[in-house]
């Protein structure tokens, strides 16, 4: 049997990881940051427990890169869902919908994530929080924005503000009040993006992430003329 292709070795690697990433996600969200271990992540990513630390420095690395990915990705969703927009204004508007909607509905993970970035290392400097944001600072843009340095910042904050007020235990603000108060900073109407009233393209709180990771397979390898392959080992 001949070995694996650099290709393809990288292929796996990356599917290790969005499989680490995807389970981070799936198992803070169900028990909450401090009862999960790397160990609990592994298992759920069918992956060996050792491995995690090829890929992050430790546990809230990793779960900072997984709530960056589920944030970036739902967030490409919605800008980019049907009807296809350029409109700065509806962009900006579904932008707002997208992340308060991952507060709503995954209000666990987003606490714990809230939580994380308090810690001394803040952010977390991974290209899932690079794509987040490009995506944000292209919403600034779009909208209008003539200093967009000045203007992605404020709406970060913005942003992590509203999900702050919105997962706080047992003082939360409600959701309809938060968009109001950013609708009216970037001077949207309420019936652009998703109104709370209204139901999200796919649902609301949609238990399936598989979409966000790429774990498929990847396609195989035509086989060299007048060899067989046979079975590759994975």
């Amino acid at each position: 049997m001949s070995p694996r292709s650099a290709s393809v070795n990288e292929e796996l690697r990356r599917r290790s990881r969005e499989r680490l990433l995807q389970a981070a996600v799936e198992v803070v969200s169900e028990r909450g940051y401090e009862a999960t271990t790397l160990g609990d992540i592994a298992d759920r990513a069918g992956s060996a427990r050792g491995l995690v630390s090829y890929y992050f420095p430790g546990k809230r690395q990793l779960v900072q890169s997984a709530v960056h990915r589920l944030m970036h990705r739902t967030l490409e969703e919605a800008l980019e869902r049907e009807p296809h927009t350029e409109d700065g204004r509806e962009r900006m508007a579904r932008a707002i919908d997208a992340i308060m909607g991952l507060a709503r509905d995954r209000t666990v993970l987003m606490r714990q994530h809230m939580a994380g970035l308090l810690q001394a290392e803040g952010f977390v400097q991974c290209p899932e929080q690079q794509r987040l944001a490009e995506l944000l600072r292209d919403t600034a843009v779009r909208h209008g924005s003539q200093d967009v340095d000045h203007d992605y910042p404020m709406l970060r904050s913005q942003l992590m503000g509203a999900v702050y007020a919105m997962v706080l235990p047992n003082v939360p603000l409600p959701l309809t009040t938060l968009r109001a108060e950013l609708f009216a900073r970037y001077r949207l109407d309420w019936e652009q993006g998703v109104p709370p009233d209204a139901e999200a393209p796919g649902g609301r709180g949609d238990t399936d992430l598989s979409r966000f990771f790429a774990t498929d397979p990847p396609p195989r390898s035509r086989p060299t003329r007048g060899r067989s392959t046979g079975n590759q080992s994975k």
